[in-house]
């Protein structure tokens, strides 16, 4: 159906070879998804805990939120931890959800230029956590921008934001940050268009 288009810029933590972010996107007839995970800390370890998580989300992700944030904390029982996002659009009913474990960011940008931020804190741990789960209808045209907590409230204030071409966002994006990173950073720039 192609309503989507997405661009990733993932860089790894200066001095670590393996960035602790991992990421899935699919689209199909009905919708879209795209999850994000930070494993806690950097490095080795926390690569182990977000790729756990976002392995389970890519074999299930027909599941409810819910029901992945479960199978997800029953495998992270004895692991570092991570923190988690879940973006759904629901083609049929012109909705989006996004379900929200730590602090991961979710901006939106609708087609009149607002945007709309969505942070919450907690993680992944094996234990039960609060879910925040926010449902908003979809404008014909919107951008979504997830990311992991290497991208600044600066980062974000950018005009570039508002472009309807994801991979003009990413490399404005990686050029303005072009430096030894502070931390692991993941920015997924997702476009929808109705049309």
């Amino acid at each position: 159906m192609n309503r989507v288009k997405v661009s990733v810029f993932q860089e790894a933590k200066n001095g670590n070879v393996e960035c602790g972010d991992s990421y899935y996107y699919q689209e199909t007839d009905e919708g879209f998804i795209c999850a994000l995970a930070d494993g806690l800390g950097s490095g080795q370890y926390a690569k182990e805990s977000s790729k756990i998580v976002i392995d389970i989300i890519e074999e299930n992700f027909t599941l409810k939120p819910e029901e992945l944030i479960v199978k997800c904390n029953k495998q992270l029982i004895g692991k570092r931890g991570a923190v988690l996002a879940i973006f759904k659009m629901d083609y049929v009913a012109h909705a989006y959800t996004i379900s929200l474990i730590g602090n991961i960011g979710v901006m939106s940008v609708s087609g009149d230029k607002k945007r709309k931020y969505i942070p919450i804190v907690g993680y992944l741990s094996g234990c039960n956590n609060n879910l925040k789960v926010i449902r908003e209808p979809l404008e014909e045209e919107m951008n979504f921008i997830m990311y992991t907590d290497g991208v600044t409230n600066q980062d974000l204030s950018q005009n570039y934001f508002y472009d309807k071409d994801v991979e003009r966002i990413t490399k404005c994006f990686a050029l303005k940050n072009d430096g030894p990173r502070k931390d692991d950073t993941t920015l997924i720039a997702i476009h929808y268009n109705r049309a």
